[in-house]
């Protein structure tokens, strides 16, 4: 699936993915390929994305909104960054 987070300012990420988990305003979702299509709020929060090569990467976001349709994922985010979560 191809996988996209959009800001104002600019394109954050654009890659083929095998997941994404994120943000919504009911409770956190992954989207997987082959999902149903679905548009959905996202609150500020993490989304993790596992990409083509199995490296698994997050960026904050703070809202916006997703839309997902024929393994064509984008995230139109309010704003946003890479970050590094360091597991201990």
């Amino acid at each position: 699936m191809h996988f996209e987070i959009i800001t104002p300012l600019k394109k954050l990420y654009s890659d083929e993915v095998s997941l994404v988990k994120l943000p919504g305003t009911m409770g956190s979702f992954e989207i997987l390929n082959n999902h149903a299509a679905i548009v959905s709020a996202l609150e500020s929060g993490t989304i993790k994305i596992i990409d083509s090569k199995k490296q698994t990467l997050y960026y904050q976001i703070s809202g916006g909104v997703v839309e997902c349709k024929s393994n064509n994922i984008v995230v139109l985010a309010d704003a946003g960054e890479e970050i590094t979560l360091q597991i201990s």
